[in-house]
């Protein structure tokens, strides 16, 4: 991605935050959307953006003739940071019989906590309101499908995407309220009542924080949809240079990101079509554009 976008990574790092800096540093290469993706902080819960939608053509004239004025158009959008407020307990009296003693459960508990909720914003990310309904609208809502779009033209429940991603303020970047807060609270001691009745104490921890996702610019993002592994349906270089097709000359996105599976398709189409037979090695970039894998796309989306 270009420098000068600040990420959650550099977030972290000035608010302090030791223990969240490298749970981002370990995660990033299963959820790249979320250490690589450009991110900024707001003072409250939302955020005004004004994009230009269509820039004013200029023309000639003759002599002694009237030109008429042009100007360019803007929309106006509103993007919200939603709560994010995962968290976890465990019974004390349990946690005080773990061999490795009180400190260790909760240094566990923590990592786990954290981990799996940059994994489920790198989920959010994608699919939005699909894949939590009172999280922030994710790519699938946002994007201009209409004009962005590749149809690799699969069918079926089992196929998945490819994104083109350009970050930035005027396109794509992750918002976080409350002036950036993502941080696990101090463990404390509530009382809890069993299911069966009864009270007894419990480690308290959560993480409580604001996230949000912008779109801004139709150029913020690209998607190949309806890959799947039937023959002819899979993913290639043609179907990636359609999708950088779809970004005017002078501007591109700044990495494309694919699972796995969809990465391994691209390596075999390469394979197939190399004069030497020999497998092809595994693809870094397609027209100069970066490729990062992600393990927040998945394979089990439905073709439409």
């Amino acid at each position: 991605m270009p420098q000068g976008n600040l990420t959650l990574l550099d977030i972290a790092k000035k608010n302090g935050s030791d223990a969240l800096v490298g749970l981002i540093e370990e995660v990033q290469t299963s959820a790249p959307e979320i250490e690589l993706g450009a991110a900024r902080t707001i003072k409250g819960i939302s955020y005004k953006v004004i994009v230009r939608t269509n820039l004013p053509r200029g023309g000639f004239r003759g002599a002694n003739e009237g030109v008429t004025p042009v100007k360019s158009e803007y929309a106006n959008k509103t993007f919200e940071a939603m709560i994010f407020n995962p968290r976890w307990d465990c019974d004390k009296a349990v946690a005080q019989a773990d061999e490795d003693g009180v400190e260790a459960v909760i240094a566990r508990e923590a990592e786990g906590i954290m981990r799996g909720s940059l994994i489920h914003l790198g989920s959010q990310f994608y699919y939005g309101e699909s894949n939590d309904a009172k999280g922030c609208p994710g790519l699938l809502a946002q994007y201009d499908a209409d004009r962005m779009t590749v149809d690799a033209t699969g069918e079926g429940a089992a196929t998945t995407s490819v994104w083109a991603v350009k970050w930035g303020p005027q396109y794509t970047q992750w918002l976080w309220g409350n002036d950036g807060q993502l941080a696990l609270s101090e463990v404390l001691e509530q009382s809890k009542t069993a299911q069966g009745g009864g009270e007894y104490t419990a480690l308290v921890q959560e993480i409580l924080a604001r996230v949000g996702l912008q779109v801004g610019s139709r150029h913020s993002v690209a998607r190949i949809k309806n890959i799947s592994a039937a023959a002819g349906k899979t993913l290639t270089d043609a179907l990636m240079f359609k999708l950088l097709n779809k970004y005017p000359a002078g501007l591109q996105p700044d990495m494309f990101l694919m699972n796995r599976d969809a990465l391994e398709q691209l390596r075999a189409s390469r394979t197939a079509t190399n004069p030497t037979g020999a497998p092809a090695p595994i693809p870094t970039e397609v027209g100069g554009v970066p490729i990062k894998a992600t393990d927040s796309i998945t394979f089990a989306e439905t073709a439409a």
